[in-house]
């Protein structure tokens, strides 16, 4: 580069174009910002001091003349104005203030700098003066705008004599913040010179370092030798008049196979041929001369540098043209193979459905590998069965999915039965043009069901190349995929052959995902409705609607139930298990058990989910203990409905609550206290009690229900009441409307719901009688009860009946307390029921000859389809129920 003149490198300090000019610029710009910030900000703390010496001077003055001896009586005096004008404007011209005004209680002045304003009404705020308080603000007064301080003038009494205002204008003020701005200019001034010194200095400096280049010029010249040296795909040397490397790039290393240490060394150390370093060194200019160098063909150029100024060197250039051709050749046909692999990565398997993967695959290679592309799977790993793999049947496949750039191709279409034989595992090509397809060539590929008719079609129409490529994952052959070329002349080759491998492979592990997904949620949704109940109890007390859905991903844990109990109760269940899966499907079925057996033992819904959350707990307990990370928590939501009283019990744990339609269609919200969910533990459940009408329907649901992507679960909520409100409706009804007005697709989560339209027994099916404790009442019960059969045409009962309740009536007189009741219900089968105020229950057993007693129970289990006991807040329930019309009859007796 030519040196430049002096005042040519000062004139550059001023561009922009060049990095010292910039540098140079930049501090300049950056010393004069830091000075005017300094500048404003001197000024403002004058503005800020000489606002705050202000106020103080004007405060003493006020408070100083307001309480100087004389300006009470001179006040109180007839004529203020003659006394106290001399004294403020004597006062005034001492402490340098701009007015000294005093003013009575009404704001009329008495002193003032201009003796015209004297008498008139006082202008800005004194009320607050008048208070008692002093005070100081800025306001615009007859002087313009000013900083005024009031102080009251009180009287011994508290009372206000007047005040005194004291203010400076905003001229005087800003006087005292200007007196420091010659000083700030001054210092100013001086930072600036000193700094433009400096960055003038530095600037020099740094343009003789960089030549005068810019910053684009410089980042360019920097991204060239880093290219040269490492990116460049041809060989640079630049070689010193002292015949040294000056400098070498990657390239050139790997081709002269030149050390590390090349740079600064003689071309006679490198290890070169002769030929090559005297070529090196001849400093001539070369243009393409090859040059051998062990088996490759360089072709060499050389160019002297220099001639600018710059030291004297040669700069070479060598390309190796042996690989050229090769790498040109194949340069297009990798990109283009690498893109339709990086394509199928991203478009095959965007879902877990087989068919749709398969289509995907098709899609993929047709039209950029083949003209037709067709994809047979197994008929067992269509719906997600493992397919068997016979050493000599074939093995049925079906064409699943076929994409092709003429839709009038001859191949079979989508649903078509094929056949294979697996014999092999890897792809086979066949050129049709040379062997064609003779019955070896099928026989050779494996295929089956295949008729000369539609080969004789394949010939006609011009497919000249088949490339059949077997689908197998983990050692199972899933599908078959087969690809054709008819409009691309070339054959299918082994290069062909490998990517069709690496295409298939990658698909077929996205096809053996999605089978083996449909194949677990298959079986989860098999064992979930296994578990479920498949029939209702026969019962007059409940019209009952269910409906259970799985999750379109993955099937849950959501389950119902309906237990009928004894004296004409039913438990009303729904449940949601933490999870989705066989692993939450199984835990749903041993929470659905458990229920089933504490229903039994006719606990309270509060005291049965107290039960269920410990059972939960010891779940979790043996499942962590086991490596098991999951976690088997729940919700439920246990309801029991009495058919005598109408009443209903309910209990939830972490579970949405019921809802209750009533018969005129309105809905409302019983209010349930909410449990933690199951599995948590620690805290009591507690149950409420409420009535429902005859003809309601109660409400269960999971939150499955009610969650939604486009809504949350407490508009869900409203959407459902909206729902259920307005016309009255079966519960058949009422769950179809429900799901059509819930769901807009398959749900994201299991739902179940459940309806239960009540009824309540009629009085005539309810018998109650009070029993004295006294073993002569059993006669008076067995009267009643005669009685009370035979009026409902039950003559056939009373035997058995009277019997059974002989033996209880007998068993509570002896050995219970407190009051005794009898109660019979007459619904589908006749019970007997009674109370007592006892804790005790009685056991079944066996007595002994010579016993005198203990063969009341065994009576009455003889006798009573079911019997059992149940306690209540006031004592224990024994109760008996009789199939109506299978009693015994006294013979058997």
């Amino acid at each position: 580069m030519s040196h430049r003149s002096p005042g040519r490198e000062l004139l550059s300090l001023f561009s922009l174009r060049t990095v010292a000019g910039q540098v140079f610029c930049f501090v300049l710009g950056l010393v004069l910002l830091l000075i005017a910030g300094g500048g404003v900000a001197l000024v403002l703390q004058g503005r800020s001091d000489s606002l705050q010496e202000a106020r103080l001077r004007t405060m003493s003055v006020a408070e100083t003349f307001a309480h100087s001896p004389g300006i009470l009586p001179a006040l109180d005096s007839k004529n203020p104005t003659a006394i106290l004008q001399p004294r403020a404007e004597q006062v005034r011209r001492q402490t340098h203030v701009d007015y000294v005004v005093v003013a009575g209680p009404q704001g009329i002045r008495y002193t003032h700098p201009d003796p015209a304003l004297i008498g008139k009404h006082l202008v800005g705020p004194y009320k607050e003066a008048l208070a008692g308080h002093g005070f100081t603000k800025s306001f615009s007064g007859s002087q313009g705008p000013s900083l005024n301080s009031v102080v009251p003038v009180k009287r011994l009494d508290g009372s206000v004599a007047g005040v005194v205002s004291v203010g400076l204008t905003d001229k005087s003020v800003n006087s005292v913040a200007a007196r420091s701005i010659p000083f700030s200019i001054a210092v100013a001034v001086a930072a600036f010179a000193v700094t433009a010194g400096g960055a003038l200095l530095l600037s020099r400096r740094l343009s003789r370092q960089t030549h005068g280049l810019g910053p684009v010029e410089m980042t360019r010249m920097y991204e060239h030798h880093d290219a040269v040296l490492h990116a460049v795909r041809e060989a640079v040397l630049i070689v010193g008049a002292d015949h040294r490397l000056t400098l070498v790039n990657d390239e050139a290393r790997r081709l002269l196979a030149l050390p590390p240490d090349a740079e600064g060394r003689a071309l006679t150390d490198l290890g070169l041929a002769p030929e090559t370093v005297e070529l090196l060194a001849s400093g001539r200019t070369v243009t393409d001369e090859v040059l051998r160098v062990g088996n490759r063909l360089l072709a060499v150029n050389l160019r002297p540098a220099g001639a600018g100024g710059g030291p004297p060197a040669t700069v070479a250039t060598l390309r190796d043209t042996t690989e050229l051709r090769k790498v040109t050749g194949k340069a297009e046909f990798v990109h283009e193979r690498l893109l339709l692999l990086y394509e199928a990565g991203a478009r095959i398997g965007t879902t877990l459905d087989v068919s749709r993967t398969a289509q995907e695959l098709a899609d993929v290679a047709t039209p950029g590998f083949a003209d037709v592309t067709s994809v047979d799977l197994a008929d067992l790993a269509l719906p997600g069965d493992e397919p068997t793999t016979p050493d000599s049947a074939p093995l049925d496949m079906r064409r699943t999915a076929v994409a092709a750039t003429d839709p009038d191709q001859p191949l079979y279409s989508i649903g078509r039965l094929v056949g294979f034989v697996p014999s092999r595992i890897r792809a086979m090509r066949v050129n049709i043009d040379e062997v064609g397809l003779g019955p070896e060539v099928i026989t050779q590929l494996g295929w089956r069901y295949w008729d000369p008719d539609r080969a004789s079609k394949i010939l006609d129409y011009g497919f000249h190349s088949v490339l059949s490529v077997p689908l197998h994952a983990r050692g199972v052959i899933l599908g078959l995929a087969n690809f054709w070329r008819a409009g691309n002349p070339d054959p299918f080759d082994e290069d062909d052959q490998s990517f069709a491998e690496e295409l298939v492979a990658r698909a077929a592990v996205n096809v053996d995902n999605a089978r083996r997904y449909t194949r677990e949620h298959e079986m989860a949704v098999t064992l979930q409705r296994s578990l479920l109940p498949r029939d209702l109890p026969e019962q007059n007390a409940l019209d009952v609607a269910h409906r259970y859905l799985p999750a379109r991903a993955e099937v849950g844990g959501d389950w119902f139930d309906v237990i009928p109990l004894s004296g004409a109760r039913f438990a009303l269940v729904v449940g949601d298990v933490v999870g989705h899966g066989l692993h939450a499907a199984a835990t749903m079925g041993r929470l659905r058990t458990s229920i089933h057996n504490f229903s039994a033992l006719d606990f309270a819904p509060d005291e049965l989910l107290g039960h269920l959350d410990e059972l939960v707990s010891r779940i979790d307990q043996d499942e962590a203990a086991g490596g098991d990370a999951e976690i088997a928590g729940a919700g439920c939501l246990y309801a029991i409905y009495d058919a005598v009283s109408g009443n209903c019990s309910v209990a939830r744990a972490g579970h949405p609550g019921p809802l209750l339609v009533l018969p005129d269609g309105s809905v409302e919200v019983p209010e349930v206290p909410v449990g933690l969910p199951l599995g948590i533990g620690g805290m009591p459940f507690e149950a409420a009690e409420f009535h429902v009408p005859e003809g309601s329907r109660l409400v269960l649901y999971t939150d499955g229900l009610l969650e939604s992507r486009d809504r949350d679960i407490d508009a869900g909520l409203e959407l459902l009441r909206a729902t259920l409100a307005g016309r009255d409706r079966t519960p058949e009804q009422t769950c179809d409307d429900v799901l059509d007005a819930m769901l807009s697709g398959p749900p994201t989560d299991d739902v179940a719901i459940l309806v239960a339209r009540t009824r309540t027994l009629d009085p005539d099916q309810v018998a109650q009688w009070a029993v004295a404790t006294d073993p002569a009442a059993v006669a008076g019960v067995r009267k009643n009860v005669a009685q009370w059969l035979s009026e409902r045409g039950l003559d056939e009962e009373a035997f058995t009946t009277e019997l059974i309740l002989s033996e209880l009536v007998t068993n509570a007189v002896r050995y219970a307390t407190g009051p005794i009741e009898v109660r019979l219900l007459y619904d589908r089968n006749l019970i007997c029921e009674v109370s007592d105020t006892s804790n005790t229950s009685p056991h079944l057993r066996y007595a002994a000859t010579t016993d005198e007693g203990g063969r009341g129970l065994f009576l009455v289990a003889q006798f009573a389809e079911r019997w059992g006991t149940r306690y209540t807040e006031t004592g224990k329930v024994i109760w008996s129920e009789q199939t109506v019309g299978e009693s015994g009859t006294e013979e058997d007796a």
